[in-house]
């Protein structure tokens, strides 16, 4: 569909905690505007936002998807989004490009976790909110309850602009609190609605919702003010643009209900999307820096010169890459070139795409504010500018979500190993918070995401989409070894075999230092019992010995040796010879200096409600967890709290199984610590066991 005009735009992310029906309103709505000649619900598998094998298999989306539709002469592209907390970063990605948030609400099950870090998200990018409470038709499903919750979570600035007719599995229409219109809906139809008096019996109910809504509209602008004291009431014209006023500064954040699935309330949110929500043109300026990185303001207007953001990035095995981009300035034209202004490279852009779902319908421009695709860029990844060389800017993006959790992944089939990291290469391509490398410690190909769930679903994209099948293994713990006092060592290398022979002797200390330190090597020879030229062979010798470690294989750190005195021979001594007398002198020396293991401490911290907190701090109590406090966040509770690595390996699983799915959690490297000896000893014997199965 093409618009002649970026005011008949509307570019609405679908953000919400999952299983709030986000997928299944896409649906319905493109089922109401006759996109779709049916509903393609995502239980049946053929839901156009939610195309990828797995989101099918699992019934859970996974990407952000987007699709368009016509409506009152404006097209609305809906950017369908995934509400579990491991794939936050794709609700992010649409934020970024939308001029609007829809927070879809369970009417039933209220505000949930992924809704308040959505809001957050919200907030930070200073996206106009609106809210929209799915599954109406639900059991135990309670308007006015559900308003209070939102108010009572995000403010009285909350405000319906509609409410249902009827509730539970009497739901049957909605009344529009703008126009003061009822529509009344067939169940299971195509979300057409039928305009019809307001019942009598929702009058009074009508009325209360409507002043409220008027004056809250009244109370976001002076004139609007003035006219409500002098009138006692604002025309539906005022009301109408107030509200749209409003909703686009985040002044008032408007109300919806449906029960998409059964059609009702459908057409009834189109009228609200293109008549309350703003357009492109409405937002006044994008973040953005210049060439030298300093901060600007970009216009949104057809009359700069173009450029876009790359805000997700589709890949698949046979049709390849397609870049899905909003036009934040300027217009955009098929076949022609724009600069990346990332990779300092030039891009031509071919054919643009106005995509559903995974399908994209050639177009031949795309508008100021627009969104599309654009197939087979070469250098162009997610969260990239694609600008006017003469006027290169880069716009605003975030930095993604740290990935948490690593697993180590090796070929199920010989020879597999490069087309697992091609293979990872594409998967990393669309996802913005997969990671993929190999550890130079332990020689493992890590997998490293947001959760176990996120890795399990990557590993299975690799089968399904690029035929390699790997298998899953927990990563190693990086620990580290220490010395806990100071200690002498002694090293003698000598060696006779006829002819010349090799001779070195050095002595050392060792002493611990303070943590967070590697190593320091101090001369203190005086005189020649060594050459200066063989000291730093000794130095070399001591550094690959302590990577090499003492107690169980891992590298020695936060360690001070001093060189104090040695011998050489004229003939017989050289590096290498004092190279071994340094490993041997270092190797004596830890023997005595009560060497310890320490292992990664991790900064953990997890959002829940409070009826789950008590197991969760039992379970960190069990991990060898400790508490760092705790913080308050409307309706969710954040522990703090620092946990060996080691005990957070299974993590994910175990708090998703704890609390229903209902809580996450984020983890980053905090410092080393010591290992308990119990525990010191079974790593020690593991690790023994592993070298011993290796030779």
């Amino acid at each position: 569909m093409q618009v002649d005009s970026s005011e008949l735009i509307r570019n609405v992310a679908l953000v919400g905690h999952n299983d709030t029906g986000k997928t299944t309103l896409a649906s319905g709505l493109l089922y109401t505007s006759g996109v779709a000649s049916r509903l393609n619900r995502v239980e049946d598998g053929n839901a156009v936002t939610d195309f990828d094998t797995e989101e099918v298999a699992r019934g859970l989306s996974i990407g952000l998807a987007i699709c368009h539709l016509p409506w009152q002469r404006h097209k609305v592209n809906l950017l369908d989004t995934p509400g579990s907390g491991i794939f936050l970063s794709e609700a992010r990605c649409a934020l970024r490009a939308a001029d609007a948030a829809l927070v879809c609400i369970n009417t039933v099950a209220g505000v949930e976790v992924s809704t308040e870090k959505i809001w957050d998200y919200a907030l930070e990018m200073a996206v106009p909110v609106a809210f929209h409470l799915t599954k109406m038709d639900r059991e135990n499903a309670d308007f006015p309850q559900a308003v209070a919750h939102l108010r009572e979570v995000f403010g009285r600035t909350v405000v319906p602009v509609q409410i249902p007719i009827g509730e539970s599995h009497d739901l049957r229409g909605v009344v529009d609190l703008i126009e003061l219109t009822a529509w009344l809906f067939p169940r299971d139809g195509n979300g057409q609605g039928e305009a019809v008096e307001v019942p009598t019996e929702l009058a009074d109910a009508v009325a209360d919702w409507r002043a409220q809504l008027v004056e809250a509209v009244a109370e976001s602008d002076e004139q609007l003010m003035e006219t409500f004291f002098e009138a006692g009431d604002l025309s539906t014209a005022q009301l109408t643009a107030g509200l749209r006023k409003a909703v686009a500064a985040r002044g008032l954040f408007p109300l919806t209900v449906s029960s998409a699935g059964h059609g009702i309330g459908n057409s009834a949110l189109l009228d609200f999307m293109v008549g309350a929500l703003p357009s492109p043109l409405d937002r006044k300026a994008f973040p953005a820096t210049d060439v030298g990185g300093a901060a600007i303001d970009l216009a949104t207007s057809g009359e700069e010169p173009a450029s876009a953001l790359v805000f997700k990035t589709l890949s698949d095995p046979y049709s390849g890459r397609i870049s899905l981009l909003r036009v934040v300035s300027g217009t955009l034209d098929s076949d022609t070139p724009l600069w990346n202004s990332r990779a300092e490279s030039e891009e031509r852009i071919g054919h643009l795409l106005a995509m559903q779902g995974k399908q994209g319908q050639g177009v031949p421009r795309l508008l100021t504010g627009d969104i599309g695709g654009v197939a087979k860029l070469k250098v162009t990844h997610t969260g990239d500018t694609l600008c006017q060389k003469r006027r290169p800017v880069k716009l605003g993006w975030f930095t993604p979500t740290v990935a948490s959790i690593s697993f180590a992944i090796e070929p199920k089939a010989k020879g597999d190993e490069e087309k697992i990291g091609e293979a990872c290469a594409r998967l990393l391509e669309e996802d913005i918070t997969l990671r993929a490398n190999r550890d130079p410690e332990t020689g493992q190909f890590l997998l490293s995401g947001t959760g176990q769930l996120h890795i399990e679903i990557a590993v299975a994209k690799l089968k399904s989409r690029y035929k390699v099948e790997v298998i899953l293994h927990p990563p190693k713990v990086p620990y580290r070894e220490t010395v806990r006092r100071a200690a002498n060592g002694h090293g003698r290398h000598k060696k006779q075999t006829g002819g010349r022979g090799q001779f070195a002797d050095c002595q050392i200390s060792i002493e611990p230092l303070p943590r967070g330190e590697q190593f320091e090597f101090v001369d203190e020879i005086f005189g020649g019992a060594i050459p200066h030229n063989y000291r730093p062979a000794v130095e070399k010798g001591i550094r690959e010995s302590a990577e090499r470690g003492y107690v169980a294989g891992f590298p020695v750190v936060e360690f001070r040796v001093r060189l104090l005195d040695g011998q050489y021979h004229d003939v017989d001594s050289s590096e290498m010879a004092f190279k071994i007398a340094g490993s041997l002198a270092f190797k004596d020396a830890m023997a005595n200096a009560a060497p310890v293991l320490l292992e990664p401490i991790m900064q953990v911290d997890i959002a829940t409600s409070e009826e789950f907190m008590g197991d969760i701090m039992g379970d960190l109590a069990q991990r060898r967890g400790r508490p760092q406090g705790m913080e308050s966040k409307g309706t969710t509770q954040i522990i703090k709290a620092q946990v060996p690595l080691a005990e957070m390996l299974t993590y994910s699983q175990a708090l998703r199984s704890m609390t229903q799915g209902r809580s996450s959690f984020t983890m980053e490297f905090s410092h080393y610590d010591e290992v308990p000896r119990i525990v010191q000893e079974k790593v020690i014997a593991d690790a023994k066991s592993e070298a011993a199965a290796a030779d």
